[in-house]
């Protein structure tokens, strides 16, 4: 119960939105929405915001658990202003998933799951965006999909993001 207590009445009342939208004896239905509200709100979910959720739900902290490590949507450890996820799966590695990731990597200095020092851009290796016709895809915080991404396209968009990441630090 104590952790549940470190959930804002905003994140509370947003979860009551979702839970509501299912039977009663269903709460349950609501973890994905309930895991991407936290997210949302404090950029990761923790062992603590799973037990929350848990709580909250009055599911097992195991089953919120489980949710939590099968998507890789869920951030399960801090992550940089931008999250870059790039497709490994075999096609888009036929494709230049691979060296769209070494890239990636080699141009920010980190390696697979790292996050730059400044904390503005993590990149990870991710499975299946359902995309494999635009090979190599990515997806940026876990929204916005960006096909055939080549060398010059990844660069450009590292570009932009950096310059997002400088921007919204001055609004600061």
């Amino acid at each position: 119960m104590s952790e549940r207590m470190n959930l804002s009445e905003q994140t509370l009342a947003r979860f009551a939105r979702e839970v509501a939208k299912y039977p009663a004896d269903q709460k349950a239905s609501a973890v994905m929405a309930c895991l991407a509200i936290v997210q949302q709100e404090q950029g990761w979910v923790s062992a603590e915001a799973e037990n929350a959720v848990a709580d909250y739900l009055g599911m097992a902290p195991i089953a919120v658990h489980e949710v939590t490590t099968f998507y890789n949507m869920y951030n399960q450890r801090p992550v940089g202003a931008f999250k870059l996820n790039v497709c490994t799966n075999l096609p888009c590695q036929l494709r230049g998933g691979e060296q769209a990731l070494r890239h990636l990597c080699d141009t920010l200095g980190v390696e697979p799951h790292g996050t730059t020092a400044d904390g503005a851009i993590t990149v990870q290796p991710c499975e299946c965006l359902g995309a494999c016709a635009d090979a190599p895809v990515m997806l940026v915080n876990d929204r916005q999909m960006f096909s055939f991404m080549g060398d010059e396209r990844l660069d450009e968009l590292v570009a932009l993001l950096r310059a997002e990441a400088a921007r919204r630090g001055k609004q600061e």
